[in-house]
């Protein structure tokens, strides 16, 4: 089955942000786009859910609670 693709607006409500934010994370090479071009000039890019899930595993902390 062939990866699905996300649009930038269901990323941002997958993370709780902005699109603003989203596309800070495209640009500093933190979430990987595929670009559906529509023409010169034009392009529609979207997330594949594997890329989003990597960049959700790369930002997972893991913590202890104090005391245990």
């Amino acid at each position: 089955m062939p990866p699905r693709l996300l649009s930038i607006p269901a990323v941002a409500a997958t993370l709780d942000v902005d699109r603003r934010t989203v596309y800070r994370f495209i640009a500093a090479g933190e979430l990987d786009v595929v670009d559906l071009r529509t023409g010169p000039g034009r392009s529609r890019v979207r997330v594949s859910s594997a890329s989003l899930d990597a960049f959700i595993t790369s930002r997972t902390a893991r913590t202890s609670l104090p005391g245990r």
